[in-house]
């Protein structure tokens, strides 16, 4: 486990844990429901750049101490230093975060309890999975206090129909778990005390296949998105031909036409 920048209290901000090829993030600042501080934001992108670079993570599950997912951005820390310049820094901190997120050629998967509110539902829509306890609500609520969710909109937009993306933002309501599944903004809802179980299944299950094809397709997954429909064809053709030409895609074949078991992957 990596000890990360640490709050007043001396404790981790941010734990790391690796085990079985999955890198688990955990956000520690349950006094403050996980709030998205310059420091803890910047121990995210930290582990994030790190766990990108690294070979030996096939899956990221992001998870939280305390009764809250994540809260959002830190109003306090927010006010502290409430110039236009400050503001835009934080929000362009955050940005590179989320982005990183769905940059980094793993998989990353939320484990979502409690609330999960304005920033901090912008958090579960940039992960690429999402696996919620029964009794998760997720909210962009920054218009009940005259904030409205501008940054977590690029992200729950992307995961939710237009009409539903905008009764989030405008109301500020929250929504349920199993509403957010239905809604596409989790994939799976579970009793609290199945939680674990479910997200290091799904972890696992994604860590057991061949790394540079779920890279190659990751990447173009999020590339393919912002194109035309023909554009989107011509990157898929050229990533899937060249998927073809890595070692493991080739034995995989192999394997499966031969009918003997799947090798074990290289990564290349």
């Amino acid at each position: 486990m990596t000890a990360m920048p640490q709050t007043a209290a001396d404790a981790p901000i941010l734990l790391r844990e690796d085990s079985n090829g999955i890198a688990t993030l955990t956000l520690n600042r349950p006094d403050k429901f996980n709030a998205l501080s310059h420091a803890l934001l910047d121990a995210l992108q930290a582990e994030l750049n790190a766990i990108g670079k690294d070979a030996s993570v096939r899956a990221v599950v992001l998870a939280a101490h305390g009764r809250a997912f994540c809260a959002g951005h830190d109003l306090k820390e927010m006010r502290a230093d409430c110039t236009k310049g400050s503001m835009r820094g934080l929000f362009d901190k955050c940005s590179q975060m989320m982005l990183t997120i769905t940059s980094i050629p793993q998989p990353v998967i939320a484990r979502v309890h409690g609330i999960a509110t304005a920033a901090g539902c912008q958090l579960v829509a940039t992960c690429d999975l999402a696996i919620a306890a029964e009794e998760a609500r997720f909210a962009t609520s920054g218009i009940n206090v005259g904030l409205f969710c501008s940054t977590p909109m690029v992200a729950v937009s992307r995961n939710l129909s237009r009409k539903k993306a905008l009764e989030m933002l405008l109301t500020g309501d929250f929504m349920g778990a199993a509403e957010a599944e239905a809604q596409g903004l989790v994939n799976k809802v579970v009793p609290a005390d199945q939680l674990d179980a479910a997200v290091e299944e799904m972890a696992a299950k994604i860590a057991s296949k061949t790394p540079v094809s779920i890279a190659m397709g990751k990447k173009l997954f999020y590339k393919q998105l912002e194109a035309a429909q023909a554009v989107a064809y011509d990157m898929a053709a050229e990533t899937m031909a060249c998927n073809m030409m890595t070692e493991d895609a080739q034995a995989g074949i192999d394997a499966f036409i031969g009918k003997q078991p799947m090798p074990e992957w290289k990564g290349k």
